[in-house]
């Protein structure tokens, strides 16, 4: 490894990974990975906070340049990276922004990866604690930083807005693929719906970009309308609408309609795109940015010893696209990661590694449907497809030169079981049977909590008020756990999923069933349930739709969390919130009339409806759950029997020891809360801790 240093406008680090040009069969090997990285600035963190027994951090951004190989076997699953421009190396060039906050003296500091969701870092989100004496009640409590950790994020996903972005937006930039120099072309299609009549609609996903047009404001561009995603589709006359032009270089991400777009309509529009990204790249970026920095010295410490992931939502299910695909090994066969916590992705991979992938899209219960998101396999065991005769599984192609592969903590929460078929990772696709999984894999449900906390004193686009419980004090155990796993080989809490095995798992006609009547809630029909897409014959081995929409081929089997006699998911984690409950909580929460989807729940919101405060007002509303004061015989009772569940959790390392008067006094607080607030005040400011405006 030769190293250089420059002084420029800025501090610039130039490291050249590569090998010694030897005779062999071919005439070199060209170096490839991270060429050289550039910072741009470097500042004291949190203006020189001193984190005790650690000291202070820094905050390094920066630059990271790329070449890669299309010839190595490494990166053969990258799609259309043969078609990328090549420099007189043949290597092909990209760069991407990194941002990094470490400790400033050299301690045994784990690297914990941020996979960023659409250019939003998701690892500030362990900093987080409620302080009730604070205004607004949220404060950053140095979590990472009080630990140790050394946290690094890059971009890695082309179809996201700077603007949309965080403070300092990473920006990704990665190769066109070309024919050979001549223009690449495909179909694309992009779903989409409004919350409210307007003339003007954003037909991207969320924060998204997208794809220029082959011929601007192309007339053979189709607009459709429907109701439901299995009804057919309406063309909507091309005189009726256009493309609005952007105002910031990039290409259009709206359309205007004369009439305007309605609620309760499904629109797609399909056009004939240009100029694909080598979308793969971004998940390379990753892969070879972890491999450099775990073996590369920089600006003054030494590189780290373990290396851990963390990706929610999108980037959770970037974890599993990247373990299936082999990007946790690098071109010298190493593991460039140690472990990975997965969470919220259900049994989602997908649109990370095709040709016009839109990162940004996932498929829910209304729109995307069509578009690969839950693809086979989905467990880390080897599974087969008794449908399509398939096997695999998710780590075929993640071990290493020694048959290693990364420890890995799946975690998902009540709303994925019902919004992302979170249960095809425990049970064969027909939804026969309990698969096995990896020795070095964990499967968690963290029962009765929502996707995200969302804080709002109304219902807003949902029929009920969203389910409370803050999953972070159990983040943050499970986090440490996967560390000490890593480090030491200290199990971590065995599997808390629901399975088939133990009757945890059901239909939705069971839970319908099994569900309490008379309680205010009322359960969807259905979950979120995958089909089989064919997407024609090129899509599995090369990476290119050949056929849009795509074929439907036979549902998958999804099940879903076996309810209590409360309402709440028997199964999983069960934080202090619900083994010591004040009502129930749901992993679904209906859509209201606003959305025109009623029959559609949200695809992030929980529900919770609070038990009865005394046994006259649960006889007068006809509740079969017991009431409050029958279950706790005072609030000194409640507070006595949370304190003894938080213990509990602490023992089993699912909470942490510093997070437990915080837990049990958001108890105590959210108990008095409820006390006072009448059943007939329909709001949902009493969840919250906030004086809303």
């Amino acid at each position: 490894m030769n190293g250089t240093v420059k002084t420029l406008h800025i501090v610039r680090w130039t490291w050249v990974c590569g090998f010694a040009l030897i005779a062999l069969s071919v005439p070199h090997l060209a170096r490839a990975g991270v060429d050289h990285v550039d910072v741009t600035e470097r500042k004291p963190f949190q203006h020189g906070k001193i984190f005790p027994g650690i000291g202070t951090y820094e905050e390094i951004h920066g630059r990271a340049w790329f070449k890669l190989d299309p010839n190595s076997k490494a990166n053969s699953r990258i799609v259309d990276l043969k078609y990328a421009p090549r420099d007189h190396e043949g290597l092909v060039e990209f760069s991407a922004d990194f941002v990094l906050v470490r400790p400033t003296k050299a301690i045994d500091s784990t690297l914990l990866y941020d996979v960023n969701n659409r250019g939003h870092q998701v690892t500030d989100s362990f900093n987080f604690g409620l302080d009730l004496n604070k205004k607004p009640p949220f404060v950053d409590t140095g979590f990472l930083q009080r630990n140790g950790f050394t946290v690094l994020a890059s971009a890695w996903q082309w179809d996201v807005k700077p603007e949309n972005a965080d403070d300092h937006p990473l920006v990704f930039t990665p190769p066109i693929a070309t024919d050979h120099g001549r223009t690449i072309t495909g179909k694309v299609a992009n779903e989409f719906t409004v919350e409210k009549p307007v003339d003007t609609a954003s037909f991207v996903g969320i924060d998204g970009r997208a794809y220029a047009a082959a011929i601007a404001d192309d007339a053979r561009a189709v607009l459709t309308q429907r109701a439901h995603p299995d009804d057919p589709r309406i063309a909507v006359g091309r005189d009726l609408w256009h493309f609005v032009a952007a105002t910031d270089k990039q290409p259009p991400t709206e359309i205007a309609l004369k009439g305007g777009f309605k609620p309760g309509l499904i629109y797609e529009l399909t056009y004939t795109a240009r100029d694909p990204y080598v979308v793969g790249a971004g998940l390379a970026s990753i892969r070879d940015l972890l491999s450099w920095f775990r073996t590369h010295p920089f600006a003054g410490l030494p590189p780290p010893r373990h290396v851990l992931l963390f990706g929610a939502s999108q980037t959770g299910r970037l974890i599993t696209q990247m373990l299936y695909d082999g990007f946790d090994v690098d071109e010298q066969n190493k593991l460039v990661f140690d472990g990975a916590l997965s969470l919220v992705a259900g049994s989602g991979r997908g649109s990370f590694n095709h040709r016009f992938a839109f990162p940004t899209r996932a498929a829910n219960l209304v729109v995307d449907r069509d578009y690969p998101t839950d693809l086979f396999p989905f467990t880390t065991a080897g599974e087969r497809d008794s449908i399509t005769g398939q096997t695999g599984s998710l780590l075929a192609h993640a071990r290493d030169a020694n048959g290693k592969t990364p420890k890995l903590f799946l975690v998902n929460k009540s709303t994925e079981f019902w919004g992302r078929s979170a249960s095809l990772l425990q049970t064969t696709p027909d939804g026969g049977a309990d698969v096995s999984e990896n020795p070095n894999t964990r499967r968690y449900l963290l029962t009765g909590i929502q996707h995200f906390l969302s804080p709002s004193p109304i219902r807003g686009s949902t029929v009920n008020c969203s389910d409370p419980i803050d999953d972070l004090p159990t983040l943050r155990a499970l986090l440490i756990d996967l560390d000490r796993w890593v480090r030491d080989g200290s199990a971590p809490p065995a599997d808390a999923y629901p399975t088939l095995g133990n009757g945890t798992l059901v239909t939705a006609m069971q839970y319908a069933q099994i569900f309490p009547k008379g309680i205010g809630l009322t359960p969807p029909s259905d979950p979120f349930v995958p089909e089989r897409l064919d997407f024609g014959a090129r899509f599995d081995s090369q990476g290119l739709v050949d056929r849009l929409p795509p074929k439907h081929g036979q549902p998958y089997s999804v099940l879903v969390p076996k309810p209590d006699t409360d309402g709440t998911d028997i199964a999983g984690l069960r934080p202090v919130e619900v083994s010591v409950p004040l009502g129930t909580y749901t992993g679904w929460n209906p859509g209201s009339a606003t959305t025109g989807f009623d029959w559609a729940f949200d695809r992030f919101e929980g529900s919770f409806q609070p038990f009865a405060r005394t046994e006259a007002e649960r006889a007068s509303s006809g509740d079969p759950r017991p009431s409050l004061a029958v279950r706790y015989k005072s609030r000194a009772a409640f507070i006595e029997q949370t304190q003894a569940a938080a213990n509990k959790a602490v023992a089993a390392h699912q909470l942490l020891p510093e997070d437990v008067n915080a837990v049990v006094a958001a108890q105590g607080a959210f108990y008095d809360r409820i006390m006072v607030h009448s059943p007939s005040d329909l709001s949902c400011k009493y969840l919250w801790p906030i004086k809303f405006p």
